[in-house]
């Protein structure tokens, strides 16, 4: 490992309070000029004794404004020392977890990895326009038919056309066949340049592309493209179940990843992580004439008690408990397909996930309902799906097999 090391609990707040110190503090400091406050003393005391040991907690009433991009250039002096923090998240998420080579990753804290998504589509873009003179109605988003739909959502909002390949009904692969017939067509439509993603375990099936497929049909015919891997369900799950696959910086093709720690990390929502390599964030530069360093980001002003957050939760677990945390939620998995696999329940699982996807025609409506399983789609579902995070131990897994045994 690079930097991230396991921190004790005294360790992680003296690091986040001297990091407070560092920062221009409302409470006390001048700061007259900064469109920005602490939290409302009266509706969120700050006297409070026990925030003497909750660092997390202290830094949401300081309320640090991590606006820009802090791994490269100059930034907003008044937060300097939690900025300090979440750069040293991005390097372990960067260097540490995808294995990126040292001091190369740019990245922010995100709102989610809808927005990180988009702020990768969004790059891409401009690059296009910029270096090569691509208009809007050249440039094509690519991706399989079980990706986010933050896809399209970025299809709407950048202007971009959005095809989508298709995948095998039982094994959620795309093909190389799926993958020509799909970058011929947009091809046809007139599309040059093209925004790949592919996904390090989808969100409902958690299923893995790979990767080689996409990159290999498009070198082998000369396409212009730039790859994206949406990690938003998996990257905090996928590298630690998998030492060696494609889907990091160490494949020289990735460009950027998204993560999304309030998900596996169990981190407060709006704590997604957009990881891209040096020198491309300036695509997505807006000039800011009042922020120092300008902003290179979507979402502008940010809290920086998230970046805090999941800081505070790597350097608890540090990279062995991580693993650790990771094993047992698939060993749980084990067991529940174990379980469907003796009572004849057909699903699909991806290698080591903790996703597994049921087929719905062996599962009522009403059990669906009564233990919370989410469908694909909510009219005429084909499939159910179980998300084995902490909460979703044996004990709460047994009713259901109990139920679908007696089917």
């Amino acid at each position: 490992m690079h930097i991230w090391k396991k921190k004790s609990r005294a360790e992680i707040q003296d690091r986040i309070f001297d990091a407070l110190d560092n920062n221009t503090d409302y409470f006390g400091n001048q700061s007259l000029g900064v469109p920005g406050s602490h939290l409302d003393s009266k509706v969120f005391p700050d006297d409070a004794p026990f925030l003497k040991e909750a660092p997390f907690i202290t830094t949401l009433l300081h309320n640090p404004n991590h606006i820009g991009c802090h791994t490269q250039g100059v930034s907003e002096s008044f937060f300097k020392g939690t900025q300090s923090i979440e750069r040293e998240l991005i390097e372990v998420c960067g260097t540490d977890i995808l294995k990126a080579e040292v001091n190369t990753i740019d990245g922010y804290v995100a709102s989610g990895g809808t927005e990180a998504n988009m702020q990768a589509i969004w790059i891409y873009r401009n690059y296009y326009k910029e270096e090569f003179g691509a208009a809007n109605d050249e440039i094509a988003i690519i991706s399989s038919e079980d990706s986010h739909y933050s896809m399209a959502k970025a299809s709407n909002i950048l202007s971009l056309s959005y095809y989508r390949i298709s995948v095998d009904f039982d094994t959620r692969e795309v093909s190389e066949d799926t993958v020509a017939t799909c970058i011929k067509k947009a091809q046809a439509d007139g599309k040059k340049y093209f925004i790949i993603i592919a996904n390090m375990m989808t969100t409902m099936y958690g299923s893995v592309d790979k990767v080689d497929l996409f990159t290999d049909y498009l070198d082998a015919h000369d396409i212009v493209y730039k790859l994206h891997i949406d990690g938003a369900y998996g990257g905090f799950f996928f590298p630690f179940s998998h030492k060696q696959h494609r889907l990091d910086f160490r494949n020289p093709k990735v460009t950027s990843v998204t993560l999304d720690a309030h998900k596996m990390l169990q981190a407060p929502y709006g704590t997604g992580v957009f990881l891209i390599r040096k020198d491309w964030m300036q695509y997505a530069n807006t000039k800011a004439d009042y922020v120092e360093g300008d902003d290179f980001t979507m979402i502008g002003s940010r809290s920086g008690a998230n970046a805090i957050a999941i800081w505070m939760i790597l350097m608890t677990y540090g990279p062995y408990g991580m693993r650790e945390k990771i094993y047992i939620l698939s060993k749980r998995a084990d067991w529940f397909t174990h379980k469907l696999d003796e009572i004849g329940i057909p699903y699909f699982r991806s290698e080591d996930s903790n996703i597994v996807t049921m087929r719905a025609e062996n599962i009522s409506p009403e059990t669906a309902k009564r233990f919370g399983l989410v469908p694909d789609v909510h009219h005429n579902p084909k499939w159910y799906k179980v998300v084995v995070m902490e909460h979703v131990t044996i004990e709460k897994l047994e009713p259901l097999v109990a139920e679908l045994s007696a089917k």
